[in-house]
């Protein structure tokens, strides 16, 4: 199993990550609610226990499964309520079938003839108070469940999860790999394509490109209209991650090139600015809080992704990142000293090849 996992990305990981939590929580309430009403009859309670949170810990893995990776790329573009509403109600029917094993299972271990464990799970059905219960209960878990992946991933993976463990009350600071992204000829494009379908335009293209980030564990930072600011901790593998994800970001641009040609007759392209350094990292905010970075990195980052418009080059790298990345010398042309606005000293910047 451990070879598998580290076969996956990070996306993946992250993703099962999350199928894992889904079918953990629910058996764990399953489990609670069963112990609070008494639900198991007195003789063989241990072992039927044991084997429905066993059913109960598969079923919800399969639908954390269908949560996960099928319903959220089925409703990616619903409304956020109307999404959670149509994936809830695609997982009650998997909790109806989920029910269903639970009343065979009560049958097997109590001795129960099976035509009466179904007539008692039809009585069920038939009378509504006791089925809007048991839906309630399923709704309120499912809902539940995604606000939390909602949440969690609206700060971007791990980033929630260091908030509540205040992991940056106090300010820290840490070596990063930070990378500004935006897309070319963003002004000219949004002209033609009018406000609502650059809207659109600008959305298929952010999650093009964050995908292959998460995918290779970049930490999104913000979106700001075009642009992401995305960044790594700084580790050698951190280094060669960076660069597989702008390779990985193209290659998703060119596999969705035939919708964007057929949706907005335009195929985007984006440029990046990377640089590594320290980074002061802290929580800000009161209603809405954050993780912010600040320092000399981020604004030196965001100069040489400008330098790339100036310079008419796609993706420009800084000295620092260069001697980091063990490139070989085809790999990147230096562009020589250069002067970046807000610098006092001008820095050696370099075009990457890839």
């Amino acid at each position: 199993m451990a070879g598998t996992m580290s076969k996956l990305s990070s996306l993946k990981k992250y993703r099962y990550r999350v199928v894992l939590f889904v079918a953990s929580f629910w058996t764990v309430i399953d489990l609670i609610v069963v112990l609070i009403f008494n639900n198991l009859p007195p003789s063989g309670q241990a072992k039927q226990l044991v084997l429905r949170e066993t059913i109960v810990f598969l079923m919800s893995a399969v639908m954390g499964y269908l949560l996960v990776f099928v319903l959220r790329k089925i409703f990616r573009h619903y409304l956020l309520w109307v999404g959670l509403l149509l994936k809830s109600l695609s997982l009650i029917i998997a909790a109806f079938v989920m029910n269903t094993l639970l009343y065979l299972l009560s049958s097997v271990q109590s001795s129960i003839p099976l035509q009466h464990s179904f007539r008692n799970f039809f009585f069920e059905i038939e009378h509504v108070h006791l089925l809007l219960q048991k839906m309630s209960y399923w709704l309120i878990l499912i809902l539940i469940t995604q606000l939390i992946i909602e949440v969690n991933e609206k700060y971007s993976p791990g980033v929630f999860r260091d908030i509540l463990l205040g992991k940056y009350v106090n300010p820290k600071t840490e070596n990063r790999i930070v990378a500004f992204i935006d897309l070319a000829d963003s002004t000219t494009i949004a002209e033609k394509l009018g406000h609502t379908q650059y809207f659109k335009f600008i959305r298929e293209f952010i999650y093009n490109i964050s995908e292959a980030l998460i995918e290779y564990g970049g930490q999104i930072y913000q979106y700001v209209g075009d642009e992401i600011v995305v960044s790594w901790p700084y580790k050698d593998k951190n280094i060669s991650r960076c660069l597989k994800a702008i390779i990985e970001g193209r290659r998703n641009i060119q596999k969705a090139s035939i919708k964007f040609k057929r949706d907005f007759d335009i195929i985007p392209e984006f440029r990046v600015g990377i640089h590594v350094g320290e980074v002061t990292v802290g929580e800000i905010g009161v209603i809405k809080k954050d993780i912010a970075m600040s320092g000399d990195t981020m604004n030196t980052t965001a100069r040489i992704r400008s330098a790339c418009s100036d310079m008419n080059k796609k993706f420009i790298v800084s000295k620092d990142f260069i001697e980091k990345s063990h490139l070989e010398d085809f790999q990147a042309e230096s562009l020589g000293p250069v002067e970046l606005k807000g610098k006092r000293k001008e820095i050696e910047l370099f075009s990457l090849k890839i």
